[in-house]
This record gives C-alpha cells, sequence and structure tokens, in this order.
C-alpha cells in the first residue's frame, strides 16, 4: 500500500470515530499540508463518503466503506466509476419531465440521478434508500415519499411488506432502475434476493422503465433475477457499451442513450 492510499484509509478512519473534524486538525493529525488534506477529502466527498458543512467535514454514515490495499480499486479505479456513474446520473435526471411521479431504486447509478433532479418542475420521487433519500433533501423543489421497513447495511435499502404495498398503491410516469447484471438470455439481476420483491413492485407501479447501469454490468448475471430485459423500455449507460449490445438492443426496441 502507498503512502497515498494508506493515508486515505486513515481519514476514513478518523472520520468515522470522530464524525467530524476540520481540515486544519486532520492536517495536523496526518502531518501533511492543508491542500493535501483538501484534495483527498474532494475524493471523498464525490464519493458520498463525507460531506464539507462549513469548512468542517463530516463523515456519511450511510456510505459503507471498504479498506483496500490496492490503489487500483480504492483510488483509481474508484474515480474512472464515479466519473461514469454521475454522467449516467446527470442524463437520466435530464429525462424527468414537469410534473412527474418519478421512483429511484437503490443503488450507487440511481443515486447520482438526485443531485441533477430540476428543482422547478413540480417533481414527486419515491425511494426506499437512506443514500437516496440524503442527497434529496439536499432539493428543496422536489417533494418526497419513503417506502420504509427494514434496513440492509450492505445495500442501503429499507425493504418491508408494508414498503411493497405502499409502492404498489402509487402510479408513477418514470421508474429508475439499477442492475448488477445484464444479460440477453438470463434477464437483469441483482445481488441480494431480498431486493427482488421491491424491484418488481417498482417496475409494475411505472409507465416507462428506465434501466440506468454502467457497461460493465453487461453480459454479467448475478444470482436474483427480477425482470427480463423485454420489461425494459429505455437504458442509459456509458459509451463503453460494446457494438453487439447496442445493435441487441436497438433490435429489441429499446431506447438506448450513451453518455
Amino acid at each position: 500500500m502507498n503512502k497515498k492510499t494508506q493515508r486515505m484509509n486513515m481519514l476514513v478512519e478518523i472520520l468515522k470515530v470522530r464524525n467530524f473534524v476540520s481540515i486544519k486538525e486532520l492536517a495536523s493529525m496526518l502531518g501533511v499540508s492543508e491542500m493535501t488534506i483538501r484534495r483527498d477529502l474532494k475524493i471523498l466527498e464525490q464519493n458520498r463518503i463525507a460531506e464539507n458543512i462549513y469548512g468542517t467535514t463530516v463523515y456519511n454514515p450511510a456510505h459503507t466503506v471498504t479498506k483496500s490495499d490496492n490503489e487500483y480499486n480504492f483510488f483509481t479505479e474508484l474515480e474512472k466509476q464515479d466519473t461514469q456513474k454521475d454522467s449516467i446520473g446527470k442524463f437520466a435526471a435530464s429525462l424527468v419531465e414537469q410534473g412527474d411521479i418519478i421512483i429511484v431504486d437503490t443503488g450507487t447509478t440511481t443515486e447520482r440521478i438526485v443531485p441533477h433532479l430540476p428543482t422547478n418542475k413540480d417533481i414527486t420521487v419515491l425511494c426506499y434508500n437512506i443514500n437516496v433519500l440524503m442527497e434529496l433533501r439536499r432539493n428543496p423543489g422536489v417533494k418526497m415519499m419513503f417506502a420504509g421497513g427494514y434496513y440492509h447495511s450492505n445495500t442501503q435499502m429499507f425493504e418491508s411488506a408494508e414498503g411493497i404495498s405502499f409502492i404498489r398503491s402509487l402510479r408513477a410516469q418514470k421508474v429508475f432502475v439499477s442492475a448488477a447484471g445484464i444479460h440477453e438470455g438470463l434477464g437483469v439481476t441483482c445481488i441480494e434476493n431480498y431486493e427482488v420483491p421491491t424491484k418488481r413492485a417498482i417496475l409494475k407501479s411505472s409507465l416507462e422503465k428506465i434501466l440506468v447501469a454502467d457497461s460493465s454490468k453487461f453480459d454479467v448475471v448475478r444470482s436474483a433475477y427480477f425482470c427480463d430485459l423485454s420489461q425494459i423500455n429505455t437504458i442509459v449507460t456509458d459509451s463503453g457499451l460494446s457494438d453487439e449490445w447496442k445493435h441487441r438492443l436497438t433490435a429489441m426496441g429499446i431506447t438506448l442513450h450513451l453518455v
């Protein structure tokens, strides 16, 4: 582990224990300049691990951070994925129209839709994920609904029979759904079985089904199946998608947006 990765890991651990620490204090504790700390914190803020509130850094408990001894995973690749996901989220948000009721699924890509949602279009958002909820609270122009239940820390998701019943009682113009795997023959999948009933409910309650996922999810199969590709109307992904998949999705009549 090089010094930069080691410092980033130490920084996260300090924030977890202390919750909030000034930049000046962090620089003193880690023996580096305040400029270095500001650069490190910018990365953590971009990945929703911490927030800067009036010059003080506050740890975001809704974000699960895993230590890594590999700089590629923790730093380089994280930034790369972050850029892709934010571009996908920004474009997906542009699909929201005046007066829309939308549902935002749990996931690290769907979460990126929320900061880009318009503030002046009288939209209503239903969610059931603590990270999505925390982002929504920053947008006073958006009406919020939350389907609660049992909390799952690995996905930041709340789910319950009551929450699913609440979702089924609503109707939305658009749902933005996430996936851990997308396969032509085996459909759209996620990692956890407990996600499946909620995902199926949001798809059934929405007029337009919009799948948001980076290109690394294609040709991947996870254990928990929740829908066929034919049930999806629109896909927003990055430009790394293969030509084979582009032709396949177009032939299926799915609207494809590459960002």
